[in-house]
């Protein structure tokens, strides 16, 4: 049976406290993150901070973001591709008022 060639994926988080991957390019196939959108359900300001990871090295894109009470704001200005075995970290200052909305697309290698 043949890989599909394109998939497209929404995947929804409510961050923890810790770091903790919320999305990893499987085997054969590069992830495209088209957007990271996160949301405070809060009314108080919470901090997010969203990060690549490849082997062993975390790269932060945001770090310690503020995002204002009952607000959202975009994790990436552009496209993340991730390689094969790549993952994209998230935590929070709250772990249950951070809620985050990633679109990607995986494309077989």
């Amino acid at each position: 049976m043949a890989l599909p060639l394109n998939v497209f994926k929404t995947v929804t988080f409510v961050a923890p406290t810790s770091p903790v991957g919320i999305y990893t390019a499987p085997v054969g196939y590069s992830g495209v993150v088209l957007l990271a959108q996160a949301a405070n359900v809060d009314s108080t300001t919470h901090t997010v901070t969203f990060s690549h990871k490849r082997a062993t090295t975390t790269t932060e894109i945001v770090k310690n973001l503020a995002i204002q009470g009952n607000d959202s704001a975009s994790l990436l200005d552009g496209r993340l591709i991730l390689e094969s075995g790549d993952s994209v970290l998230l935590s929070a200052s709250n772990s249950t008022n951070i809620k985050l909305t990633l679109s990607l697309l995986e494309t077989l290698n």
